[in-house]
């Protein structure tokens, strides 16, 4: 047989192998329904380029290591007390300037499978039992802390704490899936995204390889305690943050990497437009005291990651290969976690960018606080938070 023979029968033999999957070796193995979607990347001329190239965040202060499993949102209360963060266990938990101690919590069937363990990521098998608070806000003038759990939705819970009581579980007869994360507005309207209606967040890693389009951003209305959807058929949804004067919010389009604004007052409102383009995948994004954003991006965009996001049927191809998810994630980040923040100003341009591209302090961040001069970075996937001093 010749050479090209042999390469077309190796090809015939592997593409029945992805087809049929015989020994349920592949990441979507267990999702028997996964299709993978055409991300509407922008090109690839648009994705900046801009470094950082001091890899300052390396100069971060690592706190609270290993007293905190995926601490994904930080948060201050109005009389500037914390953080406040939620961790991998469910619990909210509050730094009293000594010790971390319970605050609040969001399931009410907390059981031993939520003792301690090794990983943030050990957790995930039971996350829909002991609830898994992501996004987290303070509202000023009550002081109450509003979240988003993951699995039971929008929520609150006074200032003493405890038991979270649930505001909203679904919009338009449509359950929350992944509740991502939240801010308030002056009158008490909570808007929120949605990310995926489709993929819980222990499947997360399914959402991404998917590209799939149920996100939504939508609105809990207190008085009337409606929620209304404000934007459908997005790609991932994931942070969202209020402008400082409350005339627009701005949302983070993850699959995509766009920032994205949407207009609540003026000539403008109720419609949106595109804010900045990103070099990576973004997590959520927060408001400082000047009115200027930050983002924090999961990680940077690699040729790899943008080339599978434009031909869904290669990416659910080379997913039907006997390789495992972890790996597969590890392609999509460029072969190691790393961390990358950026600030922008109300208008979209990029005022700052900040990087450990080796993470070797700053491994991962999914979220940036700035508090008196600090920025404070927690993540998701590790067990400590981050701290830089600004000039």
């Amino acid at each position: 047989m010749t050479p090209a023979g042999v390469f077309a029968g190796v090809c015939l033999l592997l593409a029945v192998y992805c087809a049929v999957d015989p020994f349920n070796h592949s990441a979507m193995s267990e999702f028997p329904d996964f299709e993978a979607v055409k991300v509407e990347v922008p090109p690839w001329s648009a994705i900046p380029v801009e470094k950082d190239p001091e890899n300052l965040l390396q100069k971060s202060e690592i706190k609270f290591l290993n007293q905190v499993q995926g601490p994904e949102s930080m948060a201050f209360d109005p009389a500037g007390r914390g953080p406040y963060t939620g961790v991998a266990d469910g619990r909210i938990i509050f730094w009293n300037g000594e010790k971390w101690t319970d605050f609040a919590y969001t399931s009410a069937n907390r059981s031993g499978l939520c003792d301690p363990q090794p990983s943030p990521m050990s957790y995930l098998k039971n996350e829909h039992i002991c609830g898994r608070p992501l996004g987290l806000r303070f509202d000023k003038r009550t002081g109450e802390l509003y979240i988003a759990d993951a699995y039971f939705g929008l929520m609150k819970v006074g200032p003493e704490g405890g038991l979270a009581t649930s505001l909203t579980t679904e919009a338009e007869g449509v359950p929350l899936g992944f509740t991502n994360d939240l801010d308030i507005d002056n009158e008490g309207n909570v808007y929120f995204t949605d990310s995926s209606t489709k993929y819980k967040r222990r499947n997360f890693l399914q959402l991404i390889f998917s590209g799939e389009d149920s996100g939504r951003v939508l609105k809990y209305n207190p008085n009337t305690k409606e929620t209304t959807v404000l934007f459908r058929n997005l790609q991932f949804p994931n942070g969202l943050s209020l402008s400082k004067d409350g005339s627009f919010f701005v949302f983070c389009e993850g699959s995509i990497g766009r920032l994205r604004k949407y207009w609540l007052k003026g000539e403008k409102a109720g419609t949106s437009e595109i804010m900045a383009v990103l070099p990576g995948f973004p997590d959520n994004v927060r408001t400082n005291e000047k009115g200027e954003f930050w983002v924090a991006i999961h990680c940077r965009r690699t040729v790899y990651a943008y080339i599978l996001a434009l031909y869904p049927k290669v990416r659910k191809l080379w997913l039907k290969l006997p390789i495992p998810a972890k790996i597969h994630y590890l392609m999509q980040i460029g072969g190691r976690v790393h961390a990358v923040v950026l600030k922008y100003s109300p208008e979209g341009k990029l005022l700052q960018i900040l990087e450990d591209r080796q993470g070797k302090v700053v491994k991962a961040v999914s979220e940036v606080e700035e508090k008196d001069g600090k920025l404070w970075m927690g993540s998701v996937l590790m067990p400590f938070v981050a701290v830089y001093q600004l000039d």
